[in-house]
């Protein structure tokens, strides 16, 4: 789903509607922050809905949903990223980057894809932030909407 390079070689998510993909976005962002097991405040975003590269954009769509936990105690998120880099892989996700970034405070990053699921996240460690904390960005395949229905953006 992601390379490198950061082409965009979204693979199909199959049919659905905008809300239902949506639903189905946000319940791979909650099975993550369960993966990342720490206890913190959660954001309350919800999910979008934005174009795919190339294709009508009133029958075809992606679903992102950022999100980011401050845990209870920075410390908490020691080795949380090493953590993740081991789980994901057993829960379906394939390790596609890790390593810190070419930002002033060089956050901790790694991406990850699972084809089943036709999602990527992107999670940032943002170690140096106050309060420190995880931001998560998931971001799914591209879906096309059943005959007859439009995108709905939201």
């Amino acid at each position: 789903m992601t390379d490198a390079n950061g082409s965009d070689d979204t693979p199909s998510a199959g049919t659905s509607t905008s809300e239902d993909a949506a639903d189905e976005a946000e319940k791979v962002s909650s099975e993550l922050y369960d993966l990342i097991g720490i206890k913190g405040k959660l954001s309350k975003t919800g999910a979008g809905v934005t174009e795919c590269s190339g294709k009508d954009r009133e029958k075809f769509f992606k679903i992102f949903h950022p999100s980011s936990l401050v845990p209870a105690s920075a410390d908490q998120l020691g080795g949380a990223m090493e953590r993740l880099k081991e789980e994901l892989p057993k829960h379906g996700w394939k390790v596609v980057e890790y390593g810190v970034d070419n930002s002033q405070n060089k956050n901790l990053n790694l991406t990850a894809d699972n084809d089943k699921k036709k999602y990527s996240v992107k999670i940032v460690h943002m170690a140096k932030d106050n309060p420190p904390g995880l931001s998560l960005m998931v971001v799914s395949g591209c879906y096309q909407v059943p005959d007859g229905e439009k995108v709905q953006r939201f």
